[in-house]
């Protein structure tokens, strides 16, 4: 974990209030499938920083990818950002997915919404991915997607692909898996675990939470759990520390 100053390398709208940022950091060897970053508002009003995804890392050239959706002020602020720009960050942090436990595997990544980027970094790791992405009806990322893998579709306008949610697509193309990593809204997340249980294969999911500290510290983020904590002795656990990716197994969603 290291806080810096990042520079913008360049960043675009990809989506409407779906923007693209590339940043330098010293870190970018270290990040993990599933890990994510804080960063820091130059608003000294805004104390708290704003907790991203990472989508993609590149070791080579010392970046990560950041795709992120405009969703108050702080991400506001991000979004007019440009290269050459400098951000403080904190990362990488929490838990990612076991991908070298399943690397030779057939993978289900299944994303919804703002979940959907981080997908692209478990993709990298793997031999065999397949996706199941969910939209509302606006898409963004799935070239990249198709790149590294076959691709189902679902919107909820039927615009493309299947009419519906990622459910509805992965059992109408009789998608078939080893395991499935996840990362969505908590609907999603509730359907996946249930579907996966059904299947009696294992499932992953990185859940989605707002968060303050971002490092454990201030427990503004915790889900109930199977087992009690060694933190805080109940049956939470903390989603930017502890995960924020965890068997689904083990939480309660």
């Amino acid at each position: 974990m290291v806080k810096e100053i990042a520079e913008v390398v360049y960043q675009s709208e990809i989506a409407t209030d779906i923007y693209s940022m590339l940043l330098k950091v010293t870190f970018a060897r270290d990040a993990v499938p599933g890990q994510f970053v804080s960063l820091y508002s130059a608003d000294g009003s805004r104390l708290l920083p704003r907790p991203i995804s990472i989508c993609e890392t590149d070791a080579g050239s010392g970046t990560i990818r950041l795709v992120y959706r405009i969703a108050g002020k702080g991400t506001k602020e991000f979004s007019g950002l440009e290269g050459g720009d400098r951000i403080e960050i904190l990362g990488p942090l929490g838990n990612g997915f076991p991908i070298d436990e399943y690397k030779d595997k057939r993978v289900l990544l299944v994303g919804g919404g703002i979940g959907i980027p981080p997908l692209l970094c478990c993709a990298d790791s793997l031999e065999e991915p397949v996706f199941a992405v969910g939209y509302r009806s606006e898409t963004y990322l799935l070239e990249d997607l198709k790149k590294r893998g076959e691709v189902h579709v679902a919107t909820e306008d039927g615009s493309l692909g299947t009419a519906g949610n990622v459910i509805d697509a992965i059992k109408a193309d009789s998608v078939k898996a080893d395991v499935i990593m996840s990362c969505g809204p908590m609907p999603m997340l509730r359907a996946l675990k249930a579907y996966a249980a059904e299947a009696g294969i294992p499932c992953y999911v990185s859940m989605e939470e707002r968060m303050a500290c971002g490092i454990g510290v201030c427990l503004g983020c915790v889900c109930g759990t199977e087992h009690v904590d060694e933190h805080s002795h109940v049956n939470n656990a903390r989603i930017c520390k502890d995960g924020p990716v965890f068997d689904a197994k083990e939480v309660t969603l």
